[in-house]
């Protein structure tokens, strides 16, 4: 338990002087203590109760982890809101997650059962706000996913990945409100 403050101390800005007592009220923290108790039960091939637990992690923290996910040590969640861990999905050592983060399934069209069907993230890998990681993909060591990426294949060692940013476009000028044929349409859609 210790580790893993230091390592949210370590990694979260926010956190210094008299404010790093906050860290025990960070939800990653619970989510995070929450899932090493459920995933000890799952392991001990113990019913109901592991998910259970999980559940109610999930309602206290909008963060949630099936018990059979495996974490690696230094785990990072900043914010967590959203956060979604799939059940064979393997995360390495000292990963930084932030908010709405999906390591998801492909859907039960493609999945098998009992087989691995979520990701394996490598150690030192940061996945941005509202990344998404679907199916059985590796993700390399030291990888960057960006912002709002969508990754549906392996990722070598290293890589970052980047969604389309936004971009900006020339506003239109005010138009005189006028009865004509087009009345329904939106100006100022982007084309």
């Amino acid at each position: 338990m210790l580790e893993d403050i230091r390592a949210y101390c370590r990694r979260d800005p926010a956190l210094y002087g008299i404010k790093v007592a906050e860290v025990l009220l960070y939800p990653g923290l619970w989510a995070l203590w929450g899932h090493r108790v459920a995933h000890l039960l799952n392991r001990a091939h113990i019913p109901f109760v592991p998910r259970f637990v999980s559940q109610l992690m999930r309602f206290l923290t909008g963060i949630e982890i099936h018990p059979g996910a495996v974490i690696g040590r230094r785990f990072f969640i900043d914010h967590g809101a959203g956060v979604v861990i799939g059940e064979t999905a393997r995360i390495g050592d000292d990963v930084t997650m932030y908010h709405q983060v999906t390591l998801g399934g492909r859907g039960w069209q493609r999945d098998a059962k009992g087989s691995r069907r979520h990701p394996e993230v490598g150690d030192r890998v940061t996945l941005g706000v509202g990344a998404t990681v679907l199916g059985p993909v590796s993700i390399g060591d030291d990888a960057e996913i960006g912002a709002l990426a969508l990754v549906l294949a392996d990722i070598p060692a290293g890589a970052r990945v980047r969604a389309p940013a936004a971009e900006t476009v020339p506003s239109t000028p005010q138009a005189t409100p006028q009865a004509t044929p087009n009345a329904g349409i939106n100006s100022g859609a982007r084309k």
